[in-house]
């Protein structure tokens, strides 16, 4: 018996569409909404831009304590780059700096002292916001008044602290999130929150202050610079007005979706920077002959100037070993840094890496800050877990002592002291949380204790 032979499928014209086309374009859409709110939503990357805040805001600060014995010599009236050299050069780049906008020894005074407050409120995350505008305003001004001092670490800063007043860095580890966890504790139990009153202050302080400046022409010759300070000072109001009239309004909501986007842009262009300076630094060692030949550490190591500690520059440069192979590591760290960052392992690998190469640089070359300013800049890729670890670990560590000294002080019920004294409950409340600080944040997506105002 002969099987009859089975018909061809029917050939699907060239015209028709593909049914899983549909499905394929549903996906994608589902996957950019998603991608959308998430970066409309929330701030990435708190952690990080924590750490970000305040590894530069320590780094500067500490610099500037470190030099103000020699202010006046290296920046002061005192300085080999005269005033009028200064304002000569300032009037050709456009640069900015208010220490030029009087000689006198104590308007230099009141700018310096300006900028360690604000860098050292910036460290600690107090009004955040308004702290990071004044903390770019002093970096600019004492590094624009004297170009030549100081080293690449300062072109790193400077950008920084620009990029600095457009995040929202103080979700965690600052004095504005745990005013905003208590305010939300405050909340949640029905009690009316605390009426800021600081933040309004600043704003109306400083607004006076920024018209006689636009006024007078001292913002520099760039335009970008007096216009982000006026769209800050106004957002300023902005941001206070919804806080107070409409805290659950649409224009809080559209505030609130605006920092975010201008905070998630910035932190990609902080990567961005990141691997622009290391590429090009490791591309132009690549074209040195003494990168090539692996003996470029050696030479530094010999000069009196980057050896702090000569009897250990001396046994690094006595193993011909060493120096090709931190030499030719230094090399292919560098380059090969931004390839790696969709590969989470290796990434962190050479992270790791590049932290330990500014240590030894900050150690064997005496560069202190250069090595604190990268290593501030790095941790724009270090892994959240790792970073909520350490934050873990500093909390208890700084409480140890505390604790130690409040079981020493503690009178016990039946031992000396008082008969039956208790210890004092504790002021936290519930949670152990609020007054004790210990909280980090309030979620992510509040953007409390981030105001514009403060």
């Amino acid at each position: 018996m002969t099987t009859p032979p089975t018909a061809p499928p029917a050939a699907r014209p060239a015209h028709a569409p593909d049914p899983g086309a549909p499905d394929r374009i549903a996906a994608a859409g589902a996957a950019l909404a998603r991608a959308l709110q998430r970066i409309t939503v929330c701030a990435l990357g708190p952690y990080q831009s924590a750490v970000i805040r305040i590894g530069f805001a320590a780094t500067y600060l500490f610099f500037l304590l470190r030099e103000l014995p020699h202010r006046h010599e290296l920046y002061g009236p005192d300085s080999p780059w005269h005033w009028d050299l200064a304002r000569r050069l300032t009037a050709g780049n456009d640069a900015f700096s208010v220490l030029l906008w009087s000689d006198s020894t104590l308007w230099f005074e009141a700018v310096y002292a300006l900028t360690v407050l604000s860098a050292a409120a910036l460290l600690l995350g107090w009004r955040t916001r308004t702290m990071s505008v004044l903390f770019m305003v002093g970096v600019l001004s004492v590094q624009n008044r004297s170009v030549f001092m100081g080293d690449g670490g300062d072109n790193v800063i400077h950008l920084m602290a620009i990029y600095l007043v457009l995040t929202r860095c103080a979700q965690v580890w600052s004095l504005d999130a745990r005013r905003a966890a208590r305010d939300a504790e405050r909340g949640a139990a029905g009690l009316p929150t605390r009426r800021d009153v600081v933040g309004p202050v600043l704003w109306a302080v400083l607004g006076p202050v920024l018209l006689g400046a636009t006024l007078m022409d001292g913002l520099g010759g760039t335009w970008w610079f007096p216009v982000l300070l006026w769209i800050l000072w106004l957002s300023a109001a902005a941001w206070w007005a919804a806080e107070r009239y409409a805290p659950h309004g649409q224009q809080r909501a559209l505030l609130d979706v605006l920092a975010n986007l201008t905070h998630n842009a910035t932190l990609v262009v902080i990567m961005v920077e990141v691997c622009l300076i290391y590429a090009t630094a490791g591309w132009y060692k690549i074209q040195g002959s003494r990168w090539q030949d692996g003996t470029a550490l050696y030479y530094p190591l010999k000069l009196d100037y980057f050896t702090p500690w000569p009897a250990l520059s001396d046994v690094l440069a006595s193993s011909g070993l060493m120096v090709m192979v931190l030499t030719y590591a230094t090399v292919v760290v560098q380059v090969a840094f931004p390839f790696t960052l969709f590969n989470r392992r290796i990434k962190n690998v050479l992270l790791v890496m590049m932290i330990g190469e500014h240590a030894g640089i900050a150690l064997l070359l005496g560069l202190p800050f250069f090595s604190m300013a990268m290593i501030a800049a790095d941790a724009v890729f270090l892994p959240t877990v790792f970073l909520v670890w350490l934050g873990g670990r500093a909390s208890v560590l700084a409480r140890l002592p505390l604790a130690s000294r409040f079981r020493r002080g503690r009178k016990e019920p039946g031992g000396p002291g008082v008969p039956g004294a208790r210890p004092a409950p504790d002021a936290a409340g519930p949670g152990g949380e609020g007054r004790s600080g210990t909280g980090e944040a309030p979620p992510h997506g509040t953007g409390g204790g981030h105001t514009l105002v403060g």
